[in-house]
């Protein structure tokens, strides 16, 4: 590729084709990406491939109760969030006395410790959880599933009568069952 001085600070470049095209410095008319050019940054895919831009990590979920908490004071709480799980969040709650009697209490115990907020409430915990409406603790069961699975309890299907494609949740085991 040869290079040559323009006017106004523009750069020349000619491809093996030997047609040239204008760089600004503005970079306005760029030329086209040349074999061996790479984004600054980033590395080399395998195979000489230009690597994917990856999406930073989400860890924090917003979300919104169906019903909505109720405190002492009657205000509705819906609108919260929830933070990926870590392996202590859901190795914890097994010492916890209350899930150890009762399996079926890790569910309260392990939301309580990954819902980051709920409404205005100055702070989340198990206490908070197990007063909550049955069908919001369903949905946040469902929730907390959908955000730590990232995608890995559906699956795609096919009718076996239309041939028409479709995705079904697989996804039945309990909070804390990875």
């Amino acid at each position: 590729m040869r290079r040559t001085a323009a006017r106004a600070g523009r750069v020349t470049h000619a491809g093996p084709d030997g047609v040239e095209t204008a760089a600004g410095a503005e970079g306005a008319g760029q030329a086209p990406p040349q074999a061996g050019d790479r984004t600054p940054g980033a590395a080399a895919a395998p195979g000489g491939q230009q690597p994917l831009r990856q999406e930073p990590l989400r860890t924090e979920f917003p979300f919104q109760l169906p019903r909505g908490y109720v405190d002492e004071s009657g205000t509705v709480h819906r609108d919260g969030t929830m933070r990926l799980s870590t392996a202590r969040d859901e190795l914890v709650p097994l010492r916890d006395v209350r899930v150890q009697e009762n399996p079926a209490y890790l569910s309260v115990v392990l939301l309580g410790r990954v819902i980051t907020r709920l409404g205005t409430l100055p702070m989340v915990h198990d206490g908070i959880v197990e007063n909550m409406f049955a069908s919001d603790l369903a949905y946040l069961q469902d929730f907390y599933r959908q955000i730590n699975a990232e995608g890995h309890t559906r699956a795609a299907v096919r009718c076996p009568h239309c041939s028409e494609p479709f995705e079904v949740e697989l996804g039945g085991s309990r909070l804390g069952e990875s």
